[in-house]
């Protein structure tokens, strides 16, 4: 499989590794990049059942994804109506990596701006390095995060927090970033990729389909509210009643031996 952009390894343990491959560009979504995140997370993960866990990251240690690539957009300037209806093809990727019924954890290795940072806010967790830099800068170009980032941080940090942050533009450190709950965790950049590496393995050797349930019921509640949410809870648990994961997770604890999920 051949991605001009990115780079994907597969390994043993069901633990996938995509990165963005544009180092010379701070990894910017220019390029080819969107489209090989299409195949990547639409087409080649989702049928390879395989895949238990997602690490995504950034070639080089200056940065995870600094955004849209402004040498390619600067000269470009498209009809308002031709721009909304493009734009829709990026929400629908950002979205389907949001929903990707598998989690994604985001190694965010140095700056994550702009589209960068709405493209992490995607993944179920975030893991930063200690000079990682976030933030949402649209507004010093004299533009929004168009890229889901005025839905997105919101609910990640809080309306009060997202909107100053968007409406200043302002870069935030990682450690501010972990204090307001945008990263679970901020590690030295040596150490980034062992431990987001060490929780994927810890995920993916979980039985898959509750993990799926348990995500997919998280974003359900959070999108609907908790009466739906709960709606959906219950049918997620149902779900798992007879699956042959839930026969072995409970074999083996009357057992006192470690189990063997298989996805089923």
């Amino acid at each position: 499989m051949q991605l001009d952009t990115l780079t994907y390894e597969l390994q043993d343990d069901g633990v996938a590794i995509v990165t963005l491959n544009r180092p010379d560009r701070m990894n910017t979504l220019g390029g080819t990049m969107k489209p090989d995140l299409d195949v990547l997370y639409k087409d080649v993960m989702l049928n390879d059942r395989s895949v238990r866990c997602v690490v995504m990251t950034g070639a080089g240690d200056r940065a995870f994804c600094a955004g849209a690539d402004i040498k390619e957009r600067a000269a470009n300037r498209p009809h308002p109506a031709e721009y909304f209806a493009k734009q829709k093809y990026t929400h629908e990727l950002f979205r389907a990596i949001e929903q990707f019924e598998r989690p994604v954890i985001a190694a965010i290795n140095g700056v994550a701006l702009g589209g960068g940072l709405e493209l992490a806010l995607c993944a179920d967790i975030r893991i930063a390095a200690d000079h990682a830099r976030l933030g949402l800068t649209e507004v010093n170009l004299g533009v929004l995060p168009a890229a889901g980032g005025t839905q997105r941080l919101p609910r990640a940090i809080g309306e009060s927090r997202a909107k100053e942050l968007m409406f200043t533009g302002r870069m935030m450190d990682a450690d501010e970033a972990l204090a307001i709950g945008l990263v679970s965790r901020v590690v030295p950049q040596a150490d980034l990729m062992d431990t987001a590496l060490t929780l994927a393995r810890q995920i993916a050797a979980k039985p898959p389909l509750s993990v799926s349930f348990i995500k997919q019921a998280v974003n359900a509640g959070i999108e609907v509210g908790i009466d739906a949410g709960l709606d959906f809870e219950r049918y997620a648990a149902a779900m798992l009643m007879d699956s042959e994961d839930r026969k072995e997770g409970m074999q083996a604890f009357l057992e006192k031996r470690k189990p063997q999920f298989k996805g089923r």
